[in-house]
């Protein structure tokens, strides 16, 4: 087996990478069945950096045969035995913390800062999974005289999870520990844009201890997507990624009788009223829609002013436009990413917003895929940037009179991921957090991601099943329940158990 080769960038500047390729009951292979490689761009460069295999079917079917295999000795090892080895993941990953952070900056464009952030919350995510033989201990109750029922939480076989672009480190760590620990095998499907990180978790495991054949990596495209849905012995599939396609895969991996989760995009709305403290504020906006270039899932992306807020609306202006480019924002993925983030902007503009602060054009470097913050005022919730998910480091505000006005807004769009309010009134609050539709509101937080081992997952448009995909909800969707009734004697008193 050739080992995964260090990632040697300790900066920004270019650096090469290993070609992608899948790990199938513990040794990399190259794909088969002939189809063409891809590049995996470094999107600060614009020019790649790697090329990543892509899967056919028939590697898929290797996969879930290699996992088939090696998951019934997985699954009879006892829970804390299985624990062990996100430990050990966990310590391996704190040692390669750097390394790690500086291979997701490369291969998705964050910068440093957020690179490693995302590294840490998935180490913090191991660290969740490490304390579930003390979460899992099952249940046992003497139901009658003499007779007992009892809880366990057995393991599906082989699972499977595809992941998206935008969190390449962080995301698979949101399946993995409670698939592993309930004592699957898994397969899992980066996205082909960033395919270099999974590279670095299957050697963690490795080097961890994780057998042979319990977690395997298949690179690819939409022909490996389509063939995890279809497979008949993956019993559960997990997808993080766009509503289009989230309702696709659900869709088709419950037709062949898989249980599926599938988070899908948002557009959150936050609502600033008149009492909202205005340094707080005014940081925590440009936060959340500028951080990682507004790359991700819970980023403000509407912001409903009521009332008479323009003090404030000048101050997320005034600092969005300080933001330099490079240092302190990185580049969006794609030159098409460019080209749609552009297109919103000239759209609304033409329809009479107005751009407060314009990233159009701007630069980090002169290579590469640039997108500067956006800030649109007088948006108006049916042109497109006040309705459709841009996934950009753009904010379109829409002026509301009062509250009912912006819950009606933020109520009426088909997506319910995120939701934050920011006022010093706890009325005001509780009344737009109880009244919300979303799965993750916030308080005076733009960006609220629940923390371990509260769960992430959305409500409407933003996902697709049952749950949370992480924390306890996590664990029971990668594993079944057993019940188990017992009685040993015969009991003087009988009841309708006797």
């Amino acid at each position: 087996m050739s080992a995964v080769p260090r990632f040697s960038a300790q900066t920004d500047s270019f650096t090469e990478y290993a070609e992608a390729r899948n790990f199938i009951g513990g040794a990399w292979r190259d794909a088969t069945g002939g189809l063409p490689s891809q590049a995996v761009d470094n999107p600060r460069w614009g020019r790649p950096i790697a090329r990543v295999q892509m899967s056919s079917a028939a590697d898929v079917a290797s996969a879930v045969a290699a996992g088939k295999a090696a998951q019934p000795a997985w699954g009879a090892m006892p829970i804390r035995e299985r624990a062990q080895v996100l430990f050990r993941a966990r310590e391996i990953m704190l040692r390669d913390l750097r390394e790690l952070a500086w291979l997701v900056s490369h291969e998705n464009g964050k910068i440093y800062a957020e690179a490693e952030a995302e590294v840490l919350k998935g180490i913090e995510c191991l660290e969740y999974g490490c304390s579930l033989p003390n979460l899992a201990a099952g249940e046992l109750l003497e139901v009658s005289r003499g007779v007992s029922c009892e809880l366990t939480y057995e393991p599906l076989g082989v699972v499977a999870g595809i992941v998206p672009f935008n969190f390449p480190c962080m995301v698979p760590l949101w399946m993995l520990p409670q698939a592993l620990v309930g004592g699957n095998a898994f397969v899992l499907k980066p996205s082909e844009r960033v395919p270099l990180s999974s590279l670095k978790l299957a050697a963690v495991f490795e080097e961890a201890g994780l057998p042979a054949g319990i977690l395997n990596l298949v690179q690819g495209g939409r022909e490996a997507v389509e063939a995890i849905c279809d497979h008949p012995d993956i019993a559960a599939v997990g997808f993080v990624g766009s509503t289009k396609v989230a309702k696709l895969v659900y869709g088709r991996a419950c037709g062949t009788g898989k249980r599926a989760l599938c988070l899908g995009g948002a557009k959150n709305h936050l609502v600033v009223v008149p009492d909202a403290e205005p340094e707080l504020t005014v940081d925590n906006v440009v936060a959340s829609f500028t951080g990682c270039a507004g790359q991700r899932c819970m980023a403000a992306s509407v912001l409903l002013a009521v009332g008479d807020v323009d003090h404030i609306l000048a101050g997320v202006a005034e600092k969005a436009a300080r933001i330099q480019l490079g240092t302190e924002l990185g580049p969006v993925t794609t030159e098409a990413a460019v080209r749609r983030m552009t297109a919103y902007v000239d759209e609304a503009e033409r329809q009479g917003a107005k751009v407060l602060v314009d990233g159009r054009g701007k630069k980090g470097t002169e290579e590469g895929f640039w997108f500067g913050p956006t800030v649109l005022d007088g948006v108006r919730p049916e042109m497109p940037a006040g309705r459709e998910e841009i996934f950009g480091p753009i904010l379109s505000i829409i002026r509301v009179s009062n509250i009912e006005e912006a819950l009606h807004i933020e109520n009426a769009n088909p997506y319910g991921n995120a939701s934050a309010v920011y006022t010093t009134s706890g009325d005001v609050a509780n009344r737009i957090m109880g009244a919300a539709e979303a799965g993750m509101c916030g308080v005076n937080v733009g960006v609220p991601v629940p923390r371990e081992p509260f769960g992430f997952g959305g409500w409407n448009d933003s996902c697709f099943g049952q749950g949370n995909l992480t924390g306890w909800d996590g664990f029971r969707f990668w594993t079944r329940q057993r019940k188990i009734t017992r009685k040993w004697a015969l009991q003087k008193d009988a009841t309708w158990m006797s």
